[in-house]
């Protein structure tokens, strides 16, 4: 991948992968703007490596939860789950199980449908509307301190639908955490926490192929994506974090309707 191409993809994953705007379809949409070959082999390492890239970012902003989470390690093994940091384990162990279990099957298939423009516009859209719906719910006060058993499984079984792109991982498991009651700004923090481990397990997947690659170029292009990406996804994190406070996922649902929208007119071409 040329250097150009490469720095706008990682700038466009860190600013889009925590929003709820879907990143991994503005990627696909990225690399179909500079002509890129729309197969596994040639985006997927790519499009891993900024989403390492984003990892770092959400572990330095969400550092106190983290170190929350390295205390409830032994408490969630010894299964004392009247601990709070073993509770927040649980439930994210919980909602990442079925990502994870039908991620690991789509790197094995790598159905091509999946990296279709036109899956990206319609997720985009349709996904969009459903935000809308479930921000405009009342506002309530649950916290992840309420989070039980069942509702980390309902926004596990939510995140799955993820792996189309369009759909946007964030977009979604706020969608369903909104849609069960959480406030805005727990519904992004839980969804940023479970970001940890589903970035994680794609990253060791990309991992993988670049050792397997022995190629130096493309590893000097990783770790220049890794780093672009990692700087503008702890800005956008903290940007929408400190806009949750007061204000709601409209603008982001907005959004995306009408790139969805756009998107479906250029390719069926409505006008």
């Amino acid at each position: 991948m040329a250097l150009f191409p490469l720095i706008i993809l990682a700038l466009v994953q860190g600013i889009t992968e925590f929003l709820p705007i879907s990143s991994s379809g503005h990627l696909i949409l990225v690399h179909t703007l500079f002509g890129e070959d729309q197969s596994w082999d040639n985006t997927k390492i790519m499009d891993v490596a900024v989403h390492v890239g984003t990892l770092l970012s959400v572990l330095l902003y969400f550092r106190k939860d983290v170190r929350v989470m390295g205390q409830g390690i032994v408490p969630l093994l010894t299964l004392r789950f009247e601990e709070k940091p073993a509770r927040l384990n649980l439930h994210i162990l919980i909602a990442s199980i079925p990502v994870l279990a039908v991620g690991l099957a789509l790197h094995i298939l790598q159905p091509s449908w999946l990296l279709l423009t036109e899956i990206v516009a319609w997720t985009t859209l349709i996904f969009g509307i459903v935000l809308w719906i479930a921000d405009r719910k009342e506002e309530k006060s649950k916290t992840l301190d309420d989070l039980n058993v069942k509702e980390a499984l309902l926004i596990g079984l939510a995140q799955m639908l993820a792996l189309i792109p369009g759909t946007s991982r964030s977009g979604i498991t706020m969608t369903a955490s909104r849609f069960l009651g959480y406030t805005r700004t727990e519904s992004a923090r839980f969804s940023l926490l479970l970001s940890i481990i589903a970035i994680t397990g794609a990253g060791a997947l990309g991992v993988k192929d670049v050792i397997q690659s022995g190629d130096a170029v493309l590893g000097m292009h990783v770790l220049i994506a890794v780093i672009l990406s990692f700087v503008s996804g702890w800005v956008a994190i903290a940007l929408m974090m400190k806009w949750l406070q007061k204000s709601t996922f409209t603008p982001f649902a907005i959004y995306r309707i009408i790139l969805g929208a756009a998107l479906l007119v250029i390719l069926y071409g409505f006008v």
